[in-house]
């Protein structure tokens, strides 16, 4: 079954270089496309329930509604709806704010198709939030550098989360902004072995996507 996906940027050519981008994937389908937020918003209105698509494609610079102020809304409407942020910009405030705003995933608009396709394949089967590499490395440099408050009564135990060497291995992987399949290339393991160790790298991190990972992790001193 494909996964349906929504695109939302105010050019025409973009929407249009996007479906015909992604649309010969065998695993993706264009189910809806929009101007702005303010276009999405009202034709997900009109759609019923099991219509809705599964990701969706949001750009960050839009003349009604921008990418950001769209997600905000659009996850109190929408929670099961995945979003993944892409965008030629990679500046530390746009990053920040689309994840606080609860963006799934952030990837620049001049990746590979074939990179594109297998994030939003990962986004909708494991939740586990993609980023390019070069926005993974940048938002783990800010939080590396970010001043974190001391605890004078932590318990020196608090940070061992019991990851395997394997699960610290992918966990660097991921962070560096490596899709599950480039992952599993690199180990020369299966893509569902990778996704049970993801899987299970969230479950003990107490985390549900990538960002709080990499907070996690950054705090922890796991990498």
């Amino acid at each position: 079954m494909k996964i349906p996906i929504g695109i939302v940027d105010d050019k025409s050519q973009n929407r249009l270089l996007f479906s015909e981008r992604l649309g010969y994937s065998d695993d993706i389908e264009v189910a809806l496309t929009a101007t702005d937020g303010k276009d999405f918003l009202e034709k997900m209105k009109g759609l019923d329930h099991g219509k809705h698509p599964a990701v969706i494609l949001m750009d960050i610079e839009m003349p009604e509604m921008d990418g950001i102020t769209t997600v905000q809304t659009a996850k109190i409407r929408y929670p099961e709806m995945r979003f993944l942020m892409l965008t030629v910009f990679d500046d530390d405030d746009k990053i920040f704010e689309a994840i606080k705003a609860g963006a799934d995933g952030y990837l620049l608009k001049n990746e590979k198709a074939s990179l594109i396709i297998d994030c939003i394949v990962q986004l909708s089967e494991t939740g586990c939030a993609p980023m390019s590499p070069r926005i993974a490395r940048k938002t783990l440099d800010l939080l590396m550098n970010a001043q974190i408050p001391k605890m004078e009564k932590e318990d020196p135990k608090r940070f061992d989360y019991e990851l395997t060497p394997r699960e610290l291995e992918i966990l660097k992987l991921t962070v560096d902004g490596y899709g599950y399949k480039q992952v599993a290339s690199k180990l020369f393991l299966s893509s569902h072995t990778v996704k049970k160790h993801i899987s299970n790298i969230y479950h003990k991190l107490h985390v549900t996507s990538k960002a709080q990972a990499i907070k996690v992790a950054t705090k922890g001193k796991l990498l």
